[in-house]
């Protein structure tokens, strides 16, 4: 099942159910599917095409929680938790950090990097591998520390 299936499913559940908070996540969810859908002129997008419209629409609401949270805005940050929840729902299971650490250290043998200016080639190498199970940041923040 795609994920827009799914989606189309639990809006239609959170319609029953009267669940208007998860059923307004849902929609922009939606919405930011089908705005590529239409950018693309394609009649469906790929999986992964989906996977990379779920991990921007994460990132945004984290980027957001730590703006409300930095300013005291505790009613929008818990209302972005609970859009964040839904998000995760549909991308798939994140890996652990020690997957993580494993994925990225036998990425920097593969492509050879030896200091900070292999960077980018870690990186571009990485991200493919680990495509919506992983934050990018902390993948930075890691693969800086290895190359140290």
């Amino acid at each position: 099942m795609t994920v827009a299936e799914r989606l189309n499913e639990d809006m239609k559940q959170a319609m029953r159910d009267k669940n208007k908070e998860k059923l307004s996540v849902i929609r922009m969810i939606k919405a930011s599917l089908q705005n590529e859908l239409i950018r693309t002129g394609e009649a469906e997008l790929s999986e992964d095409e989906e996977l990379s419209i779920l991990s921007r629409e994460l990132k945004q609401r984290k980027d957001s929680l730590q703006e409300f949270e930095s300013a005291g805005r505790d009613d929008l940050a818990q209302k972005l938790e609970f859009e964040i929840s839904i998000v995760q729902q549909y991308l798939p299971k994140q890996l652990t950090s020690e997957e993580l650490e494993q994925i990225i250290k036998q990425t920097i043998t593969e492509v050879n990097a030896t200091s900070k200016k292999d960077m980018g080639r870690v990186m571009s190498a990485i991200m493919p591998k680990v495509k919506g199970r992983a934050d990018g940041s902390l993948i930075n923040k890691i693969v800086q520390k290895h190359l140290n």
